[in-house]
């Protein structure tokens, strides 16, 4: 109520200055991390119980660096002694990328060949730093404002860690150094989620579309429907992206299915992402690791699987749009199917671009900052 009240006492754009960080964090579940000593299967365990996409790595202080040299630390609130350094952030990604790394690890060089169990063995901290995104360990002040937070996330930090203590005064935005004796996880998924629960106080920004607003990406790699998963894998991992649009093939010219192709002008037929690893169990993992991507898609399309073969047989809904679509049906979407990007289609499904959360916060904030907040 408290928050809700700050809002309704604010009868323009500027309670966006009013609102903190800190706000959002009042209902927030406590920080889901793994030590740095647990095995990467433990840790795509806690991904999967805990349904989050990353988890950060906590060790013993005084013998890290720490991630991208930030020095983010747990304190004890009475004593103020260094409890626990976080040393980075392990993703469903990293996990993708340490997979597909070597595929002839199980021996003889054979392309099925995969010790899965021995790729998952090895300590979470030997992962940091697998992909970019995992050594963006970012501490954010609570006193920030969430217009701030805004243009920290639009430039492509996808998280934060908030200290529910801070010991650093006065200072907004995000930081490499911070010592708190407790931290919650805030997200570009927090804050558009908290954005759709106001969006009466955005209409003059959300009612436009995303095509009038430039929030589309019109460069957008895919994977066609015959690539298997671990070749698609190793082709996100090259290009650094943690999904991948799944196109038709085109009979005869899609012969390399060991490639990412220019999806322009491709009809759309299912989503390849990290977080579908969320659905399979390890026990599982290694089957279909050699099946096309769509079919693999299809198997996880009902939530978590079984290891009895109870498997879901009708692909997920893909979450797309056009480029007439308002920025509000958008963030619906995305907010609706807990997706990190909107496919953009025209009317006979074939790909025109992407629209990724970066993109909705990055021109919210621009649109919101030229109706006179300031």
């Amino acid at each position: 109520m408290e928050l809700e009240s700050k809002i309704d006492h604010n009868h323009d754009q500027n309670w966006f200055k009013e609102i903190k960080v800190s706000d959002l964090m009042v209902d927030k579940r406590r920080l889901v991390e793994v030590p740095y000593t647990a095995s990467l299967a433990h840790t795509m365990n806690a991904l999967v119980a805990n349904q989050v996409g990353s988890v950060p790595v906590a060790a013993p202080p005084g013998h890290w660096i720490g991630a991208g040299g930030s020095m983010i630390l747990e304190s004890d609130k009475q004593t103020g002694a260094v409890r626990k350094h976080y040393i980075g952030m392990v993703t469903m990604f990293d996990v993708l990328i340490h997979i597909a790394e070597d595929k002839t690890t199980g021996g003889g060089g054979g392309g099925d060949c995969l010790d899965l169990d021995k790729r998952l063995s090895v300590r979470v901290s030997s992962i940091i730093g697998h992909s970019l995104e995992g050594l963006s360990l970012w501490t954010m002040n609570p006193t920030t404002s969430i217009l701030d937070c805004m243009e920290v996330f639009s430039k492509g930090i996808h998280r934060a860690l908030i200290p529910l203590d801070s010991h650093m005064k006065n200072i907004s935005g995000v930081e490499l150094a911070e010592s708190s004796s407790s931290y919650r996880m805030l997200t570009q998924m927090d804050v558009l989620r908290f954005l759709k629960t106001y969006q009466s106080k955005l209409k003059n920004v959300i009612q436009h579309t995303v095509g009038e607003l430039g929030a589309i990406t019109e460069d957008v790699f895919a994977v066609n429907n015959n690539i298997k998963v671990i070749e698609a894998i190793k082709c996100m991992r090259t290009a650094s992206l943690n999904a991948v649009p799944i196109v038709e093939a085109l009979d005869g010219t899609d012969c390399d299915h060991t490639q990412l192709l220019n999806g322009k002008g491709r009809k759309l037929i299912g989503t390849f992402s990290a977080t579908d690893l969320r659905r399979c169990p390890t026990s599982l993992l290694q089957s279909l690791l050699h099946v096309s991507v769509l079919e693999f898609t299809e198997k996880t399309a009902n939530g978590p699987m079984k290891t009895d073969g109870d498997v879901g047989q009708a692909s997920r809904e893909l979450v797309s749009c056009f480029a007439n679509s308002s920025l509000a049906e958008v963030i619906d979407r995305a907010v609706g199917g807990h997706v990190h990007r909107v496919w953009v289609v025209n009317q006979h499904n074939l790909l025109i671009g992407i629209v990724s959360l970066t993109d909705m916060l990055r021109v919210m904030r621009s649109s919101l900052l030229a109706t006179g907040v300031k």
